[in-house]
């Protein structure tokens, strides 16, 4: 097996460092996922995503939003209602999700590991 020095491992690609610190985290992807489908209020994204409390999904939509890729909207109603949708930037990133969609279909089934006639 080749050795790699140190030196090879801190040179891990800026871009990549940035996309995966802020997509990388828990249901961030699957948040952008339903706003690249259109605009959407705070509680059906909620029912879109089994398992995400309230409160993450409101620390989530906040990072997004700071980050440039989704932006909220308040109807003042009655009710009072807020929608969320992705930027230019967010909506952006859709060919580039769904091409890592159509690589987990091919590769990553549904027990998260490559088959092995896939691995080398």
């Amino acid at each position: 097996m080749e050795e790699h020095g140190e030196e090879a491992c801190k040179q891990v690609d800026s871009g990549m460092t940035r996309v995966f610190t802020l997509l990388g985290k828990r249901w961030t992807g699957l948040i952008v996922s339903v706003l690249m489908q259109r605009p959407v209020y705070f509680a059906e994204l909620r029912r879109a995503i089994p398992g995400i409390s309230e409160r993450m999904l409101s620390d989530r939509l906040t990072e997004l939003a700071a980050a440039g890729l989704v932006v909220r909207e308040v109807d003042e109603g009655p009710p009072l209602r807020v929608a969320y949708r992705l930027t230019e930037a967010g909506a952006a990133m859709e060919p580039a999700l769904k091409e890592l969609g159509s690589w987990a279909e091919q590769y990553l089934p549904e027990g998260g590991a490559c088959p092995g006639r896939f691995r080398k």
